[in-house]
């Protein structure tokens, strides 16, 4: 569009006559598709190309301005007539022109044609270079224009005409994307140049453009990139360094001594006895426990009273409820929302999961510092852990690997490994102590250790102490303050023990001299549980050589319902007058049948024998009645016990239709234990109602009885510190055991090498472009299933997070980071920046750190996303066939 005399270009193109482009758009609506069109720029001639160029010659650029011009343009316009193979034939039409002040005015001067034309195209990574050259050159001015003829201006018609020939030359470069410096040059006008301004040619800057269809646009061939070999060498060297850094270092730490010196104690034992005294002791109470799993009655009406200072041992067969029972109390299963109840109880698991790559030491004082006061010292702490550790006999051991079977070393054995884990527990100094089975896996004298500290930390600290146990001996019995024996989840007995052989004794079943009531009461419970066996006395005895038979009739052992139904049943084989039967004879019983019979049928009280049950130690291996029970020997022919024949009038009657497990159920029912039972629970509620105001019966619903009683606890360390000390953690077993590591890091660098190897010195063409997409593509195909291993990272130690997560170790938002962020650094951003820095040199892409960082950039996140993806699947599957599959996909 022409305002007054000079044109305004529409967006997109520019100069004097608006016919050089500028962008690829503007060349669009010349395309017979109205889209590919190119806006080509580097001045080399493809059909018809248009310069614009404005002279930069600095005394001509002030003389101008001297005279009120702004500047002098050369226009070209340079279509292309033929080709041949040192470049082509051109005929350039070049107009001068000298603006006006105010570009109203633009007139054109003088013009000059050249011919004969050959051009020169040189294109490297650092600049662009054309080049024409003409043999012929032509030029006319105009009258009464500026330099012809005007009036006030210099007129150079003569000099046009006469001395204006050839040859001429235009050359412009053009380095990494910035302006054309161009040079015009032609002997005789290079010569009044040199005389008026001093320049050697006519200095120019300009602007080309050619709307060219994307096919049309010239391609060249890019020489051949130069490799920074020693950088690709420099590069692969220090990564070999890098891990063999990391090997060293996990090497040394490995290898170093886990000794703990002297601690500055300063005022830990004042801190360590306030963490022991300043708890309120605590009472547990249950009535009426009951558990039903899918249709299956677990529990059943369990009762039970635990006061602190006292140690409560749950005792019966395998399959009896005692774990489920005690999961219960502890309240593991999370239903009752208790957090005043979890700050004062503890739980030591049955099963010994701890992390295998951490000393003992480290496992007892990482539990001591998540979960003791936060204002306690650390000192302090650490001397609480050495108290546990010497209390449970393993201080000799503190500095041993915890170990497991599949590892490389098995580290500590079995039952050291169980009194870690009680450790772990009584560094709190909990009010009230859950353990289940506690001494399994111990010999004799460590189990009387474990349950003698236990029973010193209730004496003297005032703790409740709660516990399973199997098959204990007589001196670890001899410690117990209150006994809960358990059979097919239903209370046989809870009370004192020490009025659990009374309460036996008088129902009939004695434990006899020389036996361990725990074991002898197991048994009991296993024995009325089970179907009994009768005796068959259809099978004959051979008789003696004499022509004497054996005795002709024996009295059956009675059963506890048989006995309460007062039947006796008498069998008489044969009679001495009968010749033609051979007489029969009752088959000889077994071992397991006599002792049976002559331990767990129902004597009457005050027979003999029935008396106390002395330990093991006390017995008199010389008396004829302890002899007897222990040899359990054959009665001869004829004699029968006489416990087993006793008269069952005076024991209690049992009811009919019931088994004999339900008798012995319901003789303690009946008890007196089982009423002063009833009436302390009852007492507990009533005061504990009283003291929190209220008279509704809610402590009993919600079964707790001591309310707020207990308190709230200490106040334990913050999400930081147990993100720190879970760091810790982590980190030590990381470079305990670096495989997984070290694994990563080879294969980056091999891979690394092998891929560069393959790819080295891409070239900047299709083929070039393809190779890329494949070198890129196996990249990202390598991270992608190599973050497979991220499944395992929550997988391994899932028993572990759930057993310290009930146990109120830390939060899992902080369990969670410290595993990531030990997972995410060493094995999901070293990996890529190590094998990117050895690709990227080799594979000769952009050698710009620019575009490199965005590289490095693109591989660490994209190997982030895939580390998350499966750090996700590997949480919420359980399963790792399941999340294998899964991540693959």
């Amino acid at each position: 569009m022409r305002s007054d005399d000079y044109c305004e270009c529409k967006e997109g193109w520019t100069g004097i006559n608006c016919n050089v482009c500028t962008n690829n758009k503007a060349c669009n609506a010349l395309m017979p598709t109205n889209e590919g069109g190119v806006c080509y720029q580097n001045g080399e001639v493809v059909h018809e190309n248009y310069q614009q160029c404005d002279v930069t010659n600095k005394k001509i650029v002030q003389i101008l301005e001297g005279g009120g011009r702004k500047s002098l343009s050369l226009v070209t316009q340079m279509p292309r007539l033929a080709t041949s193979n040192v470049g082509c034939t051109r005929i350039c039409n070049l107009q001068l022109l000298i603006p006006y002040p105010v570009w109203v005015e633009h007139k054109e001067s003088f013009y000059c044609s050249l011919n004969s034309c050959t051009s020169i195209a040189e294109n490297t990574y650092d600049q662009n270079s054309t080049s024409y050259k003409c043999e012929n050159i032509d030029c006319k001015c105009i009258p009464d224009r500026m330099l012809c003829g005007e009036n006030g201006s210099v007129d150079i018609t003569e000099f046009l005409d006469e001395s204006i020939s050839g040859p001429a030359s235009f050359s412009c470069k053009q380095e990494h994307g910035g302006i054309n410096n161009c040079k015009f040059k032609e002997p005789a006008m290079d010569e009044l140049i040199q005389q008026m301004f001093g320049d050697d040619s006519i200095e120019l800057d300009c602007k080309a453009g050619e709307c060219l269809y994307v096919t049309d646009v010239p391609g060249f061939e890019r020489p051949v990139k130069r490799i920074n070999t020693p950088l690709i060498a420099g590069v692969i060297a220090g990564s070999a360094l890098f891990v063999v850094g990391v090997i060293l270092t996990v090497w040394y730490l490995s290898r170093r001594q886990f000794k703990y010196g002297p601690i500055q104690l300063d005022d830990s034992d004042d801190e360590s006895m306030k963490l022991m005294t300043d708890h309120k002791p605590a009472s547990l109470y249950f009535e009426n426990v009951a558990y039903n799993l899918n249709g299956k009655q677990i529990l059943s009406g369990v009762q039970g009273v635990a006061h602190p200072g006292e140690i409560m041992a749950i005792i019966g067969s395998s399959g009896a409820g005692k774990t489920s029972f005690l999961d219960i109390l502890a309240r593991k299963n999370k239903r009752v929302n208790n957090n005043d109840y979890k700050n004062v109880v503890g739980f030591v698991d049955q099963e010994d999961t701890m992390l295998p790559t951490l000393t003992v030491h480290e496992t007892i004082m990482t539990s001591a510092l998540l979960r003791l006061p936060r204002d306690m010292g650390k000192s302090a702490k650490e001397q609480r852990v050495y108290e546990v550790e010497k209390q449970l006999g393993i201080f000799a051991i503190k500095d041993s690997l915890i170990g497991s079977e599949e590892g490389k070393g098995r580290g500590i054995s079995g039952g050291e490994k169980r009194r870690v884990g009680i450790a772990c527990e009584l560094v709190t100094s909990p009010s009230i102590l859950f353990l289940d089975e506690p001494t399994s896996g111990l010999d004799a004298y460590n189990a009387f250790n474990v349950i003698e500290c236990l029973v010193t930390l209730a004496k003297t600290y005032k703790r409740t102490v709660i516990f399973t146990i199997h098959q204990p001996r007589s001196n670890i019995v001899a410690l117990f303050d209150r006994l809960l024996l358990l059979a097919k989840g239903k209370t046989v007995y809870s009370g004192d023990f020490s009025q659990c052989q009374d309460f036996f004794d008088k129902i009939g079943y004695s434990c006899p001299p020389g036996f361990n009531i725990a074991d002898y009461l197991v048994d009991l419970t296993m024995h009325v549980g089970s179907s009994r066996t009768h005796i068959d006395d259809s099978i004959p005895e051979i008789e003696t050589p004499g022509g004497s038979a054996g005795p002709s009739s024996t009295r059956a052992v009675k059963s506890i319902a048989s006995i309460g139904g007062g039947s006796i049943e008498e069998s008489t084989v044969g009679s001495p007058g009968d010749s033609l039967s051979r007489p029969k004879a009752k088959r000889r019983d077994s071992v397991k049948t006599k002792q049976e019979r002559e331990l767990f049928t129902r004597k009457r009280p005050g027979a003999e024998t029935t008396g106390s049950c002395p330990d093991e130690g006390s017995l008199d291996p010389n008396a004829k009645t302890s002899q007897q029970w222990l040899r359990l020997q054959k009665q001869q022919p004829g004699q029968v016990h006489q416990h087993v024949t006793d008269d069952p009038d005076n024991l209690p009657p049992a009811v009919s239709g019931l088994s004999d497990l339900d008798v012995l159920v319901a003789a303690y029912q009946n008890s007196e234990i089982a009423g002063n039972i009833h009436d302390d629970i009852n007492a507990a509620i009533e005061s504990a109602q009283m003291a929190n105001g209220s008279a509704n019966g809610h402590a009993r619903a919600n079964g707790s009885a001591s309310g707020g009683a207990i308190g709230r606890g200490y106040v334990r360390i913050g999400y930081a510190r147990q993100f720190v000390i879970l760091s810790q953690r982590t980190w030590r077993n990381l470079y305990r055991n670096p495989m997984l590591m070290l694994t990563h890091y080879a294969i980056a660098i091999l891979l690394a090498v092998l891929s560069g190897f393959l790819f080295y010195g891409l070239t900047d063409d299709i083929p070039g472009f393809q190779n890329r997409l494949g070198l890129f593509f196996f990249i990202l195909a390598l991270f992608g299933f190599s973050t497979l291993s991220s499944l395992t990272v929550f997988a391994t130690e899932r028993v572990l997070f759930v057993r310290e997560r009930a146990n109120g170790y830390y939060s899992p938002v902080t369990y969670f980071a410290a595993k990531v962020l030990f997972d995410v650094v060493p094995l999901r951003i070293i990996p890529p920046i190590i094998m990117g820095s050895i690709i990227y040199p080799m594979t000769g892409l952009v050698p710009d750190w620019t575009h490199f960082l965005k590289f490095i950039l693109i591989l660490v996140l994209f190997n982030l996303a895939a580390a998350g993806i499966c750090l996700f699947i590997g949480i919420v599957c359980k399963d790792n066939g399941v999340a294998s599959l899964i991540g693959s996909l």
